[in-house]
């Protein structure tokens, strides 16, 4: 092997540790809080509004890195971008846990939840960057890896604060995030070092192309896409936001046990993350994955309204199920478009614009939750806007190109990618 294979496939290995550890920590922010509020409140006082506003914090700092994280890609270098999620992920952490009142515990979640909302952005176009041999592969895998980073801090936070307190709780990811930035520091050091790898990584993220995120507004693939990623996250987001009280409240469970549960809806991504690269490469009707994730979502929302005691875990199982509609919408970033540029709009346009309308629902539930003073019209709420999810699976039927869609003829990146 030459010195230059060598080269190439150290910076291989380091990007796909880089992009592992990422996905590893671009949800443990918002997982980490919700199992342990009663804890925290011990120590900073938490109103109703209060706690609406953390739960809104997450998709409102993710559809905000929609739009500035390709520009930051742009002008500092996907690798050094992603460097720069990850430090914030660190820092954010790191002044959560240090909070001593509401605004410096808000102030950390949104310097955390806005490094995670980069790497959320750019983590497709790293794997077309590194991986355009392997997008299934390496996509599967790191979304996989974003639902253990869920799972991991709902399950562990509540028995970690009773034992050692929720600031230790809370720092843990923070320590967890480190593994992130190791990787990328090393790619970005080595970026400054090589004019030619810089030069040709500025002509691939700025070559001079028609491809601008809202370019995309013309797609019908990347409405159907943002549409299937909207509703998933809808309940995604809630669900990390309250389903803990609701499980407290209407199956009488415990702290740790509505945490475990939580977990478990963390944990259901981790099979589906594995699965659904080979479900979209195997069956040319996405739609008919989409459909089958809604009934699912819908008769899990309906058993929780209605018999939240009975069966618990089976209703949590179906919600998670139902949310195989986030995955499939990031591999379909990746394969619905033929270039660099291509994913890194697509994915900034679905992702602000999803997360946008996501950030509505853990506000709306505790809305209507303070207005009908129980869980059913909550849930009820969730199993509509689930059902926006069949206009995805009415538009997915056949595989298309958004760049077909926007007649956009292959550019400077396709060629310095081949």
């Amino acid at each position: 092997m030459t010195t230059s294979s060598r080269t190439i496939w150290r910076g291989r290995i380091l990007a796909l540790l880089g992009i592992l550890f990422i996905a590893l920590n671009v949800r443990t922010a918002v997982a980490a809080i919700s199992p342990i509020l009663s804890v925290i409140e011990n120590d900073i006082a938490l109103t109703s509004f209060g706690l609406g506003v953390l739960g809104m914090l997450p998709p409102i700092a993710f559809a905000l890195a929609g739009i500035f994280a390709p520009a930051l890609a742009r002008t500092r270098g996907l690798d050094a971008s992603l460097l720069i999620a990850a430090i914030a992920m660190v820092v954010g952490s790191g002044i959560r846990a240090l909070s001593d009142n509401y605004l410096m515990l808000a102030l950390g979640s949104i310097i955390a939840l806005g490094g995670m909302g980069i790497g959320n952005i750019l983590l497709p176009p790293a794997v077309k960057k590194y991986f355009p041999d392997r997008l299934a592969t390496v996509t599967g895998g790191y979304v996989m890896l974003i639902s253990m980073g869920a799972a991991i801090p709902a399950f562990f936070a509540a028995p970690v604060a009773e034992v050692a307190g929720w600031r230790v709780s809370v720092s843990v990811w923070a320590v967890l995030a480190l593994t992130a930035l190791v990787p990328w520091l090393v790619l970005s050091l080595r970026g400054r070092d090589s004019r030619r790898a810089a030069a040709r990584e500025a002509a691939v993220l700025a070559a001079p192309t028609s491809i601008s995120v809202w370019s995309m507004v013309r797609s019908r693939t990347a409405w159907a896409i943002t549409i299937a990623f909207a509703v998933s996250s809808i309940s995604f987001y809630s669900f990390f936001a309250w389903l803990p009280e609701i499980l407290i409240e209407s199956a009488n469970m415990t702290n740790v046990e509505a945490g475990a549960m939580l977990s478990l809806f963390g944990l259901i991504g981790i099979p589906l993350g594995i699965l659904s690269p080979i479900l979209v490469s195997r069956i040319s009707n996405v739609g008919l994955i989409i459909l089958a994730g809604v009934v699912a979502g819908a008769v899990g929302f309906i058993g929780l309204a209605f018999a939240p005691e009975t069966l618990t875990w089976l209703w949590v199982l179906l919600v998670g199920v139902g949310s195989i509609t986030f995955p499939i919408s990031l591999v379909l970033i990746n394969l619905r478009t033929r270039s660099h540029e291509a994913s890194a709009a697509l994915s900034g346009f679905v992702q602000s614009i999803g997360y946008t309308v996501a950030a509505l629902g853990p506000f709306a539930v505790a809305l209507v939750r303070e207005l009908s003073g129980g869980w059913v019209l909550p849930l009820m709420f969730l199993l509509a806007a689930s059902l926006l999810g069949l206009v995805s699976a009415l538009w997915l039927t056949r595989p298309r190109f958004v760049e077909d869609e926007l007649q956009i003829t292959p550019t400077t990146s396709d060629k310095l990618r081949n």
